[in-house]
């Protein structure tokens, strides 16, 4: 991928909001979470980096994917995970379909507030019993009138606590479980919404995330999101840029790891010698970096494709091999790191390890590693029993 100026001026803004606004705050905002999701959100939106796909009419930069891969990329230097998952939830997760299928009265309500940092967004997907499992969500909006009625509960719900609306997927008939479901808008101070205490996580400390349950909850059938019984195919839709999103901000991250182990181990001395100067520990970060710049290149070319109305069956086949190598790529560099760290690698507020807890949700979020595996057979046409 060929990046251009604007590519490049946007990277830099990127950077320098990630060292003066976030990572100054991390080691706060890990121990007292959650980090102020509406104070620094309104800081991205004035510098227009919550909306830089989004439509020019409701506040977006207009711009292609690939400039939010950018973005991504370069968020995923901050030194923890928390942070730039909630940005990439606000981002590519909860809003990428409202801007795409909702109208221009939800957009201008909820979407517009939402690229200007004035409104935090979360989507909620996952259930306690449906998490990969999407098509099993038992949760439902009932049809009332011109209402909704909702009932039910999302679990590992991100920015919940700190969210002023959900992107709701629901049943809404008694379809078929791939065309029973919608897509629905519910602000989150709608009667009968609670939430539960915030959840004690392996890692991404820094974030919100908690158990969000409906009870009796109403809302105008006009806060649907596109068609209804389409909820399901758009969510699939809005997976596919998560996916990507994801997977470049492993990049970023995971080269931060890299040369941060890199600089250590020049510094850290055993047996009369410094620990890189050991082969089999250069080689190994030569190998990592390697693999690092393959992901990078199977990132940058799945996002080529897609801003140029790609395939949507290899897209998608692409789409999810990037998420399955971001997930199994971090959990291999993190870990390799950490070992050349030592002791220093097991303590709690190291980048390394830091990174290492934070980054072990990539092969769970989003699609579990073997969602991704059964998506790719699906895509190759060798299912098993299938012909």
């Amino acid at each position: 991928m060929l990046f251009t100026q604007e590519h490049e001026e946007l990277r830099r803004t990127v950077q320098s909001v990630v060292k003066k606004e976030i990572n100054p705050n991390i080691e706060q905002w890990e121990a007292a979470p959650p980090f102020p999701a509406h104070t620094l959100f309104k800081k991205l939106g004035d510098l227009g980096l919550l909306g830089i796909s989004k439509p020019l009419q409701y506040g977006g930069m207009g711009l292609d994917y690939s400039y939010n891969l950018v973005a991504a990329e370069e968020f995923g230097r901050a030194e923890c995970g928390g942070v730039p998952l909630a940005i990439g939830v606000q981002t590519d997760m909860a809003t990428p379909a409202l801007a795409r299928f909702g109208t221009e009265a939800l957009c201008k309500e909820f979407l517009v507030p939402a690229i200007q940092g004035e409104m935090v967004a979360s989507i909620a997907v996952s259930e306690p019993g449906a998490g990969s499992d999407v098509a099993n969500i038992k949760t439902r909006a009932k049809p009332e009138g011109d209402d909704y009625v909702i009932n039910g509960s999302k679990m590992w719900i991100t920015n919940s606590t700190q969210a002023d609306w959900y992107c709701l997927l629901a049943n809404t008939s008694d379809e078929a479980k791939h065309k029973n479901k919608s897509l629905i808008l519910v602000p989150r101070d709608a009667s009968g919404i609670s939430l539960s205490p915030p959840l004690n996580k392996l890692g991404m400390r820094s974030s919100d995330t908690a158990e969000v349950f409906f009870e009796n909850v109403r809302v105008p059938r006009r806060y649907l999101i596109g068609a209804e019984g389409q909820g399901f195919m758009i969510q699939m839709m809005q997976f596919q840029e998560e996916r990507m999103w994801g997977a470049a901000n492993a990049i970023g991250g995971l080269q931060s790891v890299i040369n941060a182990t890199i600089e250590y181990t020049k510094e850290r001395e055993a047996f009369g010698q410094k620990i890189i100067d050991n082969q089999v520990v250069h080689y190994r970060l030569a190998e990592l970096q390697t693999e690092l710049e393959s992901l990078r290149a199977l990132v940058y070319s799945t996002c080529e494709q897609y801003i140029n109305g790609g395939n949507p069956q290899q897209l998608l086949q692409l789409a999810s091999m990037c998420k399955l190598k971001a997930g199994r790529l971090a959990r291999e560099i993190t870990d390799s790191c950490l070992q050349y760290w030592g002791g220093m690698g097991f303590m709690w507020d190291n980048l390394v390890t830091r990174s290492y807890r934070d980054s072990r949700l990539a092969s769970i979020g989003g699609g579990a590693d073997e969602i991704m595996l059964g998506i790719i057979c699906k895509t190759m046409d060798i299912l098993p029993g299938k012909k």
